[in-house]
C-alpha cells in the first residue's frame, strides 16, 4: 500500500494548483455567457480581460496574482484509516504548492507582522473537520483572496425585519463595495444559528455549483430575487457598469434564537478558486472538480 501521508501530501498539492490556475467549468460557461450577453462595452472590455486571463492560466500559472489564504474543507469518514495523516500533509503540501506552483505567500502576523513565506503559519491553513458516515477522505481547497474577503459581513438583525430585511441587507452590502471585490461576484448567505454560525452556512454556500437551486422553494426564490436585485443595479463587472454584477447567489439557514436573526454574507470574486478529491480507504484518489492528466 502507498504511504497515506504522501497520498494526502501529493492530492493537497494538485488541488491547490488546480484551484489557482483552473476555474470551475460552470463558472468559466458563466463567465462566457456574461461576456455574450453583456450590453455594456466597458463591461466586455473587462470580461474579456478576464477571459484572456483564464486562457493564460491554461499552461498552470495562477490566474490571479492573489492566490488567497489556505482553507480547507474536510469531510472524513468516521471509518477512514489515516485520521492522524490528514493536517500535516494539508500543511506540508500547502508548502510545496506555494514553492512549486508558485503561489503568493499570503499568510501575515497579525500581532507582531511578517509573513511566513509558505502560506502556513498560526492557524494557516485553516481546516475546517466534519466527521460522516463512512471510510473516504473527501478535501475541498477553498483559497480565499482578500478582496472579496474584505467585503464579507455579518448583520445581527431584529426578527421584525423579516426576510425584507435579510434581502435588504445583502443588495447594500453589494452596493457599498461596488465592484470592489472584483466581480462579477458569487454571493453566499447563511441565516440563522447565531454569528458564528450565519457567516459559515454563508461560506459554505460559495461552493456550490452555479446552477444548483436550494431544494426548498422559498429559500429558492430568496436566490433568485437578490440575484435579479443586485444585477438590475448596473454595478458590473469589476463596478465599471453592466449586466452583470453577480454569477450566482446561494442561500442556506439554520434555526434561530427568537431574539435574534443572524445574517453572514460571503463573498467570492470571479477567480472562485476550488478544488475537491475524494481519497479512499484504499488510497484511491478520485478527483472531483478538476481533470489532472498530465499533473
Amino acid at each position: 500500500m502507498e504511504d497515506p501521508y504522501q497520498v494526502i501530501h501529493d492530492t493537497t498539492f494538485r488541488l491547490l494548483k488546480k484551484a489557482a490556475t483552473v476555474l470551475p467549468k460552470d463558472v468559466e460557461e458563466a463567465l462566457k455567457a456574461a461576456h455574450e450577453r453583456e450590453t455594456n462595452e466597458t463591461a466586455k472590455t473587462q470580461l474579456s480581460a478576464i477571459l484572456t486571463n483564464m486562457e493564460i492560466a491554461e499552461p498552470g500559472i495562477p490566474m490571479c496574482q492573489d492566490t488567497g489564504i489556505m482553507i480547507f474543507y474536510i469531510k472524513v469518514g468516521d471509518k477512514f484509516p489515516f485520521i492522524g495523516e490528514i493536517k500535516n500533509a494539508l500543511t506540508e503540501g500547502t508548502r510545496k504548492a506555494t514553492a512549486e506552483v508558485p503561489l503568493r505567500p499570503n499568510a501575515v502576523n497579525p500581532i507582531v507582522g511578517g509573513n511566513s513565506g509558505d502560506n502556513t503559519g498560526v492557524k494557516i491553513p485553516w481546516i475546517n473537520w466534519e466527521i460522516v458516515e463512512g471510510d473516504s477522505l473527501e478535501i475541498t481547497a477553498f483559497p480565499k483572496g482578500g478582496g472579496s474577503e474584505n467585503v464579507c459581513i455579518v448583520g445581527m438583525l431584529k426578527p421584525g425585519v423579516g426576510l425584507t430585511g435579510v434581502k435588504k441587507l445583502v443588495v447594500d452590502n453589494a452596493m457599498k463595495y461596488m465592484g470592489a471585490a472584483c466581480a462579477p461576484n458569487i454571493i453566499g448567505v447563511g441565516i440563522g444559528g447565531g454569528s458564528d454560525i450565519a457567516i459559515k452556512i454563508a461560506k459554505q454556500q460559495l461552493m456550490r455549483p452555479l446552477n444548483d437551486k436550494h431544494p426548498e422553494p422559498e429559500v429558492a426564490k430568496i436566490e433568485e430575487e437578490i440575484m435579479e436585485a443586485i444585477n438590475t443595479t448596473g454595478i458590473g463587472p469589476m463596478g465599471l457598469g453592466g449586466d452583470t454584477t453577480v454569477l450566482g447567489v446561494k442561500v442556506d439557514y439554520a434555526m434561530r434564537h427568537p431574539a435574534s436573526l443572524p445574517v453572514g454574507v460571503a463573498v467570492q470574486c470571479w477567480a472562485a478558486r476550488q478544488s475537491k478529491a475524494i481519497i479512499s480507504k484504499d488510497l484511491k484518489v478520485t478527483y472531483v472538480t478538476h481533470p489532472l492528466e498530465g499533473n
